[in-house]
């Protein structure tokens, strides 16, 4: 007989679909959701993201698309419905950081951050809503970032499509709650991914852990935790928040 605890973050039976599912975050946010009873589906533009989605608990399904194609997404998540007959769980990770001084930011640049960090997460949700609102629940978590909440140097183009995701993750929490679908968002610090160590590495990377009061960087699994939380039984009151996981940067 399962504890309470246990049942509140069971996931058996449910779809869960995570962009940018491949590596990084959203790989440790595909393994503990398939840890605890999900079927995952992994979306990444990585050619080998079916290979890394058969690597997960009981196997998983991957597809390879660019998530900026309005088309190609609506067919993916018609694919996938058509495939398990349902979406349970959404999780908007996929992400670029391209970053540059205002004055040196394209608009190459500011279009390649707003296309993939928030016109992916857009159409997803939109096709994945349309589905979600007709079965009456849906659990909905956006990757934002402490970039949205706080002006970083460089991160002009960044920063404003993170902010924007959150935006749009509260109108969708407005308008869908009724309807049985929570929309959150989650944002982190720098995390100890590739794309992570890219960017915050050397004198650049001790000069931003000095200023964070827990003195580190954050892991993926600790935001994989936050996500598991989030679309779990034990939050559906929990809708159109964001949690910021960046060990009290933003407090300061």
């Amino acid at each position: 007989m399962p504890t309470a605890v246990e049942a509140a973050y069971d996931l058996s039976g449910q779809v869960a679909l995570v962009t940018g599912g491949a590596r990084g975050i959203g790989h440790s946010i595909a393994t503990l959701l398939s840890e605890q009873g999900a079927r995952v589906v992994l979306i990444d533009s990585n050619p080998d993201v079916a290979e890394i989605a058969a690597g997960l608990c009981d196997g998983g399904i991957g597809l390879a698309l660019d998530v900026r194609d309005a088309a190609a997404v609506a067919a993916s998540v018609a694919r996938i419905i058509g495939t398990t007959g349902r979406i349970d769980i959404l999780v908007n990770n996929v992400g670029v950081g391209v970053i540059a001084p205002a004055l040196d930011t394209t608009a190459e640049i500011w279009d390649l951050n707003h296309s993939v960090n928030l016109r992916a997460a857009f159409l997803f949700s939109r096709e994945v809503g349309r589905h979600m609102i007709g079965r009456g629940y849906g659990r909905i978590v956006s990757m934002a970032s402490q970039a949205a909440l706080v002006a970083l140097e460089d991160h002009v183009a960044y920063g404003a499509s993170k902010a924007g995701l959150i935006g749009m993750s509260k109108v969708l929490a407005l308008e869908w709650g009724p309807k049985g679908v929570t929309s959150n968002t989650i944002s982190p610090t720098v995390i100890n991914t590739p794309m992570g160590k890219m960017t915050w590495v050397g004198e650049r990377g001790d000069r931003f852990r000095a200023k964070i009061p827990v003195r580190r960087f954050g892991e993926s699994e600790e935001v994989a935790h936050a996500v598991l939380y989030l679309v779990s039984a034990a939050a559906g009151m929990i809708n159109g928040e964001n949690i910021v996981i960046d060990g009290g940067y933003t407090i300061t």
